[in-house]
């Protein structure tokens, strides 16, 4: 239990996908200019992460890794190199139902995020945080932990940063340093202040 706080922790604060690895910048950046907008796309990205990091687990310990087909029969079968295309395939079907859901439910919010939530499919933070279950071979409990602590780490930096540009709407910065390039100082900041918590030992 404490090591499953512990990695849920690390992937919300020292190992932030986004701050961290700078995984799905391009959202990040691009949805964090309106509060509402990013908090309904952090909260689209927890869930599909929560969701897909636990079910490329299965797909990948009983079907794709070496050996996963022994109860099949095939004990010599390694079809890891397979892993890019089916965890894209099962992210982009999570996606595909958190849009239906998002345009039944809310139509405003499903308007407001526009492309960017189809775009949620390719999002390299979501594909990165299965990629890294498999390179680090967690359980699948940690698997699960992780996922959602790596969404809910992504939501934590998306509508802080949101928070962050309301604020500089009534700045006056230098005129070099208008729009993005203001932004993403203070995402390089933001990235130095989450490292603070890296002295946290649970």
């Amino acid at each position: 239990m404490e090591n499953l706080l512990s990695l849920f922790v690390n992937s919300v604060f020292v190992g932030n996908i986004l701050l961290s690895y700078f995984l799905g910048m391009c959202s990040f950046v691009a949805v964090s200019n309106n509060y509402k907008t990013a908090m309904g796309i952090g909260f689209a990205v927890i869930f599909v992460n929560s969701v897909t990091a636990p079910v490329n687990w299965l797909v990948f310990n009983y079907l794709l890794a070496p050996g996963a087909l022994s109860w099949a029969g095939l004990p010599n079968m390694d079809l890891s190199f397979l892993k890019f295309i089916t965890f894209i395939a099962s992210i982009a079907a999570m996606v595909q139902i958190v849009e239906m859901i998002i345009d039944r439910f809310s139509q405003p919010l499903y308007t407001s995020l526009g492309v960017f939530l189809p775009l949620i499919a390719v999002n390299c933070a979501i594909l990165g945080t299965s990629l890294f279950m498999v390179e680090r071979q967690y359980s699948l409990p940690e698997t699960i932990v992780f996922g959602f602590g790596a969404g809910t780490g992504w939501f934590l930096a998306m509508i802080t940063l949101a928070a962050i540009r309301i604020k500089l709407l009534y700045a006056d910065p230098p005129e070099g340093l208008k729009g993005y390039g203001l932004t993403m100082i203070v995402a390089g900041l933001m990235s130095m202040g989450f490292m603070i918590f890296s002295g946290i030992s649970l």
